[in-house]
């Protein structure tokens, strides 16, 4: 995906958990930020802790959302992905991308990798890989300090 392209549509789940949620759900009243990641994913895993803590510090300005992108056929396991989620804390919905629908639509090939979307559903950041926490974090104030 390109910035400032479109949110695409939240299609083509083998399974929602936490919640389902739409693209009209997600745009409108605040930014989104949407993480891919993997049970098979140990940079994942090691700053999945941090993005719960962004997550609950922006509850009431920011949607959060999670997609399970499979690496390998280990990774299609539901119940597995449930568990990891359950241990990591993974409250937000997450997307279960078992056919990489989702995956395809943003053109992802990374986990762990995450998109924000400004309150209108455009791009404003993307980035991969386990680090640079500090920076998502500046862009996603930039985006929520275009609401004030």
């Amino acid at each position: 995906m390109k910035l400032r392209e479109p949110m695409p549509e939240l299609t083509g789940a083998v399974e929602w958990l936490n919640g389902e949620v739409t693209r009209e759900d997600l745009i409108g009243d605040k930014p989104t930020l949407i993480h891919f990641w993997s049970v098979s994913c140990y940079l994942c895993k090691e700053a999945m802790p941090q993005v719960n803590q962004f997550r609950d510090q922006y509850k009431d300005k920011l949607n959060v959302m999670a997609v399970h992108m499979p690496r390998s056929e280990e990774d299609l396991e539901l119940e597995q992905i449930k568990q990891v989620a359950a241990d990591h804390g993974i409250t937000q919905p997450i997307f279960v991308d078992s056919e990489h629908k989702l995956t395809e639509a943003f053109e992802n090939q990374y986990v762990p990798a995450y998109y924000v979307f400004d309150r209108e559903g455009k791009l404003r950041h993307f980035q991969a890989g386990g680090s640079g926490m500090k920076m998502l974090e500046k862009r996603v104030n930039r985006v929520l300090d275009e609401l004030e």
